[in-house]
Order: C-alpha cells, then structure tokens, then sequence
C-alpha cells in the first residue's frame, strides 16, 4: 500500500506579532501554514488583520509605519520577513492589493507589461497570451484606459498583471470586494483555473466566506489580531459557528443577523 504523498508548506507564519506607529498592536502571535499548490483561504472581518497579514508576509508594511516585531515569516524554507518588497517579488510572491491599484491612466496591455518587469523579456509574449485565455475581456479591451473599466474588469487587470510576474505565491486580498455575485463566481472560477493550471500556490484574504472556501482546502478564520479557528475548508463550511457568523445562517439553517447572534459568549469560547 503506497503512502500519501507527504504535505509540504510553502509558507510558514509562525507567532507574529505587527505593530504599527510602534504604539499599536495588529497581529498578537498569528501563525498559519500555506500548503504548496493550493488555495489557503483566510477569513475574518472588517479590522481583524487580515491585510496586515499579506502585507507583513510581501513586504509592504514598512510603507505604513508598520513592522513585525516579533515571529517569523518563512517561505520556501528562507525567513522573508526582514526582506525588502522588491526581493520578495522576485523570490516568486505577488500580491494583488485590496481595491485593485491599476495604473488608471495607461492601458490595459501596459499594465500587464508592469507585471512583468521581474521576468525577462523572451516571457513576455506568451504570458501576455496565457493571461488573455485567462481574461479574455482583457483582449478585447487591450489597448482601452485602464480606468474606462468596471469594477470587475478591473479586478481582472490587477490578477492578470499578478500572472505576468509568474508567482509561485498569490496574495490576494478581498477580490470580490464590491463586485456583483456573478463577477464574483467568474473571478474564484479563473483563480482555481490559475491554481491548478499554473500550479500557483494562492492564500486567498477574503469577507465573502462562501465563496471563499468553495475553492480552497484550507482555512483560517481571525478575530483581533489572531487564529481563533482553522482546519479543511469543508469542514468549516460545515461548521455551526461559522455559518453563524460568516454565512449567516443559524444552527437550523435560517437565516440570521448579526444582530440576534450573542457575540460576546461564541467569542469567548473561540479564544479561550
């Protein structure tokens, strides 16, 4: 009888702590685990950390006065988390920013050509070609103004530009954020095309839940600054706590408010 193939993780974060302005404390000892090729949800609401998370793990928080001041980041087995931005792009992660940051002002094709600065030139004709299979409106919009686009084309751009940098890690932070349900089915259904064609390892930072875990194995949901549950991604689909509060379902599968959940006594049984 063969053995499973035996799990290896391409990025470790391990009991970090993040503080900004010096005086504010985000992430309180945050640990979490990536497994390499696959999609890693990582779940929370407004202010929970998420995107200090991504940012602390790319590189970026030194640009808002943030730093990790204890813990660890670890990513193929190297510690990255005392390195600058630039050097992580090019150790293979890429992050695509909550609220897109496209460069309104060129085209599309000139923006997926920003993607690929790190790569060498001979790449660029056929990632430029795999990304439009990707987003085949991208094409039909190549040489448009970037900002002339909809939200959700734009969304696309900004993964696209993600594609050309060929990452072996994609940060995505809240994709579906203010887009309509059905751009938000297309956009998780290219992502999971992107997983499993392109063999890109995704950690994927999202409020949408549902859609959220549909594509991933694993999840991770925060609350202030820290893990309070995790495990397959199923399974937590599955969960009554999870419905509750994220899904918005109770426990007999009504819908419910916020409102009517007793926030206070599940939280504390999270964190304790």
């Amino acid at each position: 009888m063969n053995a499973a193939p035996a799990v290896t993780n391409l990025l470790r974060v391990e009991n970090l702590e993040v503080v900004y302005n010096d005086v504010v404390l985000v992430l309180k000892g945050l640990s979490l685990a990536v497994r390499e090729g696959e999609i890693t949800a990582l779940l929370g609401a407004n202010g929970a950390g998420k995107s200090t998370t991504l940012k602390a793990i790319s590189g970026l928080l030194l640009s808002e006065n943030g730093e990790v001041t204890a813990g660890s980041v670890v990513y193929d087995e190297r510690p990255i988390h005392g390195m600058l931005p630039e050097r992580i792009v090019r150790q293979g992660v890429f992050q695509v920013m909550e609220g897109r940051r496209i460069f309104v002002d060129i085209t599309v094709e000139e923006n997926l050509r920003c993607g690929a600065h790190t790569r060498p030139r001979s790449e660029f004709a056929e990632s430029l070609e795999k990304v439009y299979d990707y987003f085949p409106r991208l094409k039909e919009r190549r040489k448009q103004l970037a900002g002339y686009m909809s939200g959700g084309e734009q969304q696309m751009l900004a993964i696209g530009r993600a594609v050309m940098a060929r990452p072996r890690l994609l940060l995505l932070d809240e994709p579906s954020l203010g887009l309509a349900p059905l751009l938000v089915e297309e956009i998780f259904e290219i992502v999971t095309r992107i997983n499993k064609n392109e063999g890109v390892t995704v950690l994927l930072v999202e409020q949408n839940a549902r859609a959220a875990l549909s594509v991933s194995g694993q999840g991770y949901i925060m609350e202030n600054g820290r893990i309070v549950m995790e495990g397959a991604a199923k399974n937590l689909l599955d969960n009554p706590d999870v419905q509750e509060f994220y899904l918005g379902m109770g426990h007999g599968g009504s819908k419910k408010s916020y409102r009517d959940v007793k926030h206070y006594r599940r939280r504390k049984r999270w964190l304790g």
